[in-house]
């Protein structure tokens, strides 16, 4: 083989490993479908996965809100581990937990107002920064489970609330805290 051959060969093998794996994740947009009617949700998930962790901007199973959350709102009433995507019905937002910081109010909704600017989506991730209690929130998932990462302001008196009863009627729950970084429980609702 000749020199100028060989040559040619290294060039063309070079530019083939540079461009071999194009990262098509960074074309995807999750907010796609938030607003409107399409009733999909912004949040963490893998494909199959058992868990779609995302905030729920609405919590009264109304049709442009069945996917738990729609672009058009602005406040976060907590991040919940199942929902569905694209289908239009009311269904899932299975396990919320809600950040806050300060006294919990037993008469009061746990809830933050949030900005678009502040609220970050790609596959697999999600965060948001809650105005109300200066809360970072990221979310990531796997096949079968989820992370919250919670990220308090410094002298905040920190709280995660955990609600089995928010979205649609709770048949059944139960919940034990094992020791203090252990919580294991249920629920099972009528959806």
């Amino acid at each position: 083989m000749k020199a100028k051959d060989c040559s040619f060969l290294i060039l063309l093998f070079s530019f083939l490993s540079v461009n071999a794996q194009p990262d098509y994740s960074a074309l995807v947009n999750p907010f796609i479908g938030t607003g409107g009617h399409g009733h999909t949700y912004p949040g963490a998930t893998l494909p199959f996965a058992m868990v779609q962790l995302s905030p729920d901007t609405r919590i009264d199973g109304s049709w442009d809100g069945c996917g738990g959350y729609h672009y058009s709102d602005s406040v976060i009433y907590g991040f919940s581990h199942t929902h569905l995507s694209g289908t239009g019905c009311s269904d899932y937002g299975d396990i919320m937990l809600m950040p806050f910081t300060g006294v919990f109010d037993t008469g009061k909704k746990i809830q933050s107002k949030f900005s678009h600017t502040n609220e970050k989506a790609s596959p697999g991730f999600y965060s948001v920064k809650l105005d109300d209690s200066n809360v970072q929130v990221e979310l990531t998932s796997t096949l079968r489970s989820g992370f919250h990462k919670y990220s308090f302001p410094q002298g905040s008196n920190a709280n995660i609330l955990l609600d089995l009863t928010h979205r649609d009627q709770v048949l059944a729950s139960e919940i034990h805290i094992v020791d203090s970084t252990h919580v294991q429980g249920y629920r099972r609702s009528s959806a």
